[in-house]
């Protein structure tokens, strides 16, 4: 938490878009704009938010941006004109306010570009993104159209990338303890201050909200922040420290984007995306339960408790054949439903078979195996994925 500490690039563009948003909607509502005033106005909640969260690490910033969003809710909320257009001004002064707030103060320093994309996980990003993207054109039955697609991508980037940021914050006591792997984070290692983090991942998430929303359709921006809100707060806030089964209950969270990517092709969700959600839900704890036994000694070390540290190898290689087996088992109802084709099928027992197979011959102690297990399930989901979508598409 810092006092006299001038926010960050990512925080004061935040604030100068979320004065813009409040400045267009009380010209769209004097004007009586209708629909247009209320997509405007809605633009200006998740800058407005993320400010507010902010405020946390910035505490010089805790009035105007409290005063901001409380004056924007209630402007939302009163239905005489005369008081709705004077909370909106009250509003945009807050907001105004807060702008100019966020451009005084103690300059930090800034972190180097290659820190920013560090914080965004770019590897585990780039599965998100296939899922997604797969999960759309599932939906729209081949290609949705460029544009579409590409602003989809973006907005769920955006979401993935302000997710990753804010893990890289509250894991930063943990990262310390768990190898060079995590220990040469920039927040681990401070050459990014905690403060930074947080307005970087609050930045990108209320971004990815506007964009989606704005560009594509209200139900994906909302799919994208509730995957967002589940993995930082349940998952990394709560579950992960709470026991083994901390990763069967957090997979929900990178199951979310194929529903984004459905969503944003359809407009709302269906069975096919229903399937989707499950087949990454049950792949999740196979995969990182055989990082975890790479990773034993680090997050015993960390104090995690992840399944080989509390239960031991034998029985979280059992539990990985278990859910493989499962996993592979399920990927076949969506073609016995009549969802996907022959051509998926294929692809689905071709690979799952291979999967099994690494899962059997996996063993205590063997590190080599381990990880031969947790990168084909990388090589696995891509790949299954990008069958769901040939297939939909012929």
């Amino acid at each position: 938490m810092t006092t006299d500490a001038r926010p960050g690039v990512a925080l004061r563009l935040t604030a100068l878009a979320a004065a813009a948003a409040a400045l267009l909607a009380v010209v769209s509502g004097v004007s009586a704009a209708g629909g247009l005033h209320r997509v405007l106005a809605a633009l200006a909640l998740p800058p407005l938010l993320a400010l507010a969260v902010a405020a946390y690490a910035h505490r010089r910033l805790l009035l105007p941006s409290v005063c901001a969003l409380a004056f924007f809710l209630v402007a939302a909320v009163v239905t005489p004109r005369a008081l709705h257009v004077a909370f909106a001004a009250l509003a945009l002064a807050a907001a105004c306010v807060l702008a100019v707030a966020c451009f005084r103060g103690r300059p930090l320093p800034r972190g180097s570009v290659r820190d920013y994309v560090t914080l965004t996980k770019p590897r585990i990003m780039s599965l998100l993104l296939v899922t997604g993207a797969c999960g759309m054109i599932v939906g729209a039955r081949g290609w949705p159209g460029t544009t579409r697609f590409l602003l989809t991508m973006l907005g769920l980037a955006l979401a993935c990338g302000g997710a990753s940021a804010l893990n890289h914050l509250l894991d930063r006591d943990i990262d310390r303890l768990m190898g060079s792997r995590t220990a040469q984070r920039p927040v681990a290692t401070g050459r990014l201050a905690p403060a930074r983090a947080l307005e970087f991942g609050l930045a990108l998430s209320a971004c990815s909200f506007t964009l989606l929303a704005s560009t594509v359709n209200v139900l994906t921006a909302v799919l994208a922040l509730v995957g967002n809100l589940f993995y930082v707060v349940v998952y990394t806030g709560y579950l992960k420290r709470r026991g083994p089964q901390n990763i069967v209950l957090g997979g929900a969270a990178g199951a979310v984007p194929p529903l984004v990517g459905y969503a944003a092709a359809t407009g709302g969700l269906a069975l096919p995306a229903v399937w989707l959600f499950l087949i990454v839900f049950l792949w999740t704890p196979p995969h990182f339960w055989a990082l975890a036994l790479l990773l034993r000694d680090h997050y015993a070390a960390a104090k995690v408790p992840m399944l080989p540290v509390v239960r031991g190898e034998r029985a979280t290689v059992r539990r990985i054949l278990g859910y493989t087996v499962a996993l592979v088992i399920f990927t076949v109802v969506p073609f016995a439903t009549g969802t996907f084709g022959l051509t998926y099928l294929v692809c689905a027992l071709a690979l799952g078979g291979v999967f099994i197979g690494l899962a059997l011959r996996l063993g205590t102690g063997e590190r080599r195996r381990a990880a031969l297990v947790f990168h084909f399930s990388l090589l696995y989901l891509a790949l299954l994925f990008a069958a769901a979508a040939v297939d939909a598409s012929l």
